[in-house]
């Protein structure tokens, strides 16, 4: 019966195999095997210690923030870059830029499940969505689809911050930047902050860039997007984000970040 059982699961191993490919196969299996991991063996958790180094610390110091500051995440695929802020009610500081590693797909949102995209959009993260023991060694959950994607019937799973280095619809970070940021990202969540917002745009938005892809399908999607972008460069506090009408609207900054 075993023997009959593992034929029957190798047999659709090779299907999904020919279906969506080899990658997608072990990506999906990773995290489902990572989720069996986290909650069947929380004792096998990343050690709080490689969350925390001095240089780090000396940095959060001299930029005027500590453990637990609430925490905003900004991505530029184009640049590959992810910025680090960190704040209160009345502004967010630059903490830190880190290269990322390594995502996948084009510039434009993700659709559809296996179209190998990292998502663009407004995402958030709270506490269930961080993995200590991700197979990626760390990582966090974007939320995709969000409300917007979803009025937009686009599906996906499994869209990570995480390390490794590898990717295939996620962002992947180098192993001591995704510790960085995990550390950063929990203790915010544990000191108050219910959801950390990830901001994820195709290219910095600046007019020159908008312009410069004037005539690309997804130029309308990127516009919406800027409107967000500029809330944020005008008062350094991520607003409030929700969709109506299949488009993404965005409310005055909150004064506290309790809520965010």
């Amino acid at each position: 019966m075993r023997t009959f059982l593992f034929a029957i699961l190798l047999l659709a191993v090779g299907i999904l195999i020919g279906v969506v490919g080899k990658n997608e196969v072990r990506w999906v299996l990773a995290n489902i095997l990572s989720s069996y991991r986290a909650t069947f063996h929380p004792h096998e958790s990343f050690t709080d210690r490689a969350l925390t180094t001095p240089q780090l610390d000396e940095l959060l110091t001299a930029k005027g923030v500590t453990r637990g500051t609430p925490v905003f995440i900004r991505i530029f695929k184009a640049e590959r870059e992810l910025e680090l802020w960190m704040g209160r009610a009345e502004r967010f500081t630059l903490v830190k830029t880190y290269p990322i590693c390594a995502f996948s797909g084009m510039l434009g949102p993700k659709l559809k499940e296996g179209d190998r995209q990292s998502p663009e959009g407004f995402y958030q993260v709270g506490r269930g969505a961080l993995n200590p023991n991700s197979a990626y060694h760390l990582s966090f959950n974007l939320g995709f689809p969000n409300a917007y994607d979803r009025a937009h019937q686009r599906t996906g799973s499994y869209l990570m911050v995480h390390g490794d280095c590898v990717s295939i619809g996620c962002y992947a970070m180098t192993n001591s930047g995704i510790e960085e940021l995990y550390g950063l990202v929990r203790a915010a969540l544990r000191n108050g902050q219910r959801q950390v917002q990830v901001h994820a745009f195709p290219f910095r938005m600046s007019a020159a860039n908008i312009d410069r892809y004037s005539n690309h399908e997804w130029i309308d999607f990127w516009r919406n997007l800027k409107q967000g972008y500029d809330v944020f460069e005008a008062t350094l506090r991520p607003p409030g984000v929700r969709v109506s009408g299949k488009r993404y609207v965005f409310d005055p900054p909150p004064l506290s970040m309790a809520g965010n």
